[in-house]
């Protein structure tokens, strides 16, 4: 007769094992420059090191497994040639990560924005209604509520086409979110000169053109139709007046007027400042 042997079925032990096995990765060698290195662990900053990375991933999932928003990439090289998020690494693979440039024109690489903003529009997180005053105050739209949560920050920036400012890193790993900045500053008056030098906005700004409360374009009116919401001293020695078409609040030219001009100059010195600063280091080498 001839011996049948029986199957052995496996052990739950080894069936748990089985679960536990990790999927399939590849390793490959990753370098981050400049202030990129602020969002990943220590031991990695400003040297290459080597990372394991699932085969299924793109180099988008792999950079934010990292530490680094994907928001905060302008140019992505690997093996030294430009490429977008939706990368697949291979082993061996050398992959060079940088912030937006300064002093580099980059123009003609593959960038890894869809297209360009035509209108710079920005909406702040629940954490910056300092800042979005301030931008208000030099000009640009910039929505702001306390009450936004995450969600909502992701739908205003994906409708109107905004770049979301955030102290949150995890807020600019959403996967619709296509342009951000993280905030480094904690201060609003130098968390403005920040994002001015980092989007070479000095050239952009219209200060005093928007209401600092509604974010809405101030309109000029004649003296004559806002005569009995002036105070006596403004009705004899001011002229020219605007006035916010949301919550017809009046403005004029007076003392609190070119404080607000004088700290928007100061936030403007404090960014060239650290343009110079940054193409200084930039033009020896980036990183």
């Amino acid at each position: 007769m001839t011996n049948r042997i029986s199957p052995v079925a496996p052990s739950l032990k080894d069936l748990g094992a089985r679960k536990k096995r990790p999927a399939a990765t590849v390793v490959a060698s990753f370098r981050f420059y400049a202030e990129l290195n602020d969002f990943i662990a220590p031991e990695r900053r400003r040297r290459e090191f080597d990372f394991d990375c699932a085969t299924e991933a793109t180099i988008k999932h792999v950079i934010e497994a990292i530490g680094v928003p994907h928001t905060e990439v302008d140019l992505i090289l690997v093996n030294g040639v430009s490429v977008d998020f939706a990368q697949r690494l291979r082993p061996g693979d050398r992959i060079s990560v940088y912030p937006k440039f300064e002093a580099f024109d980059i123009s003609p690489l593959l960038r890894l924005r869809p297209h360009p903003l035509h209108i710079t529009r920005f909406v702040a997180d629940a954490h910056l209604g300092g800042l979005a005053r301030l931008l208000r105050m030099a000009g640009f739209d910039t929505v702001y509520d306390n009450a936004f949560d995450d969600a909502e920050i992701e739908r205003i920036a994906g409708s109107d086409e905004r770049i979301v400012l955030t102290r949150d890193r995890e807020l600019l790993k959403r996967r619709s979110i296509s342009r951000g900045c993280y905030v480094y500053a904690q201060k609003p008056d130098a968390q403005l000169s920040e994002i001015l030098a980092r989007l070479d906005l000095a050239g952009s700004l219209r200060p005093l053109s928007r209401c600092l409360k509604c974010n809405a374009p101030l309109l000029a009116v004649e003296k004559a139709q806002i005569l009995d919401a002036l105070p006596p001293r403004v009705r004899e020695h001011q002229q020219d007046f605007s006035t916010c078409s949301v919550c017809r609040r009046v403005f004029w030219e007076g003392s609190h007027w070119r404080q607000m001009l004088d700290r928007l100059a100061q936030a403007l010195k404090m960014a060239g400042d650290q343009q110079a600063s940054k193409r200084a280091v930039q033009s020896s080498f980036p990183g």
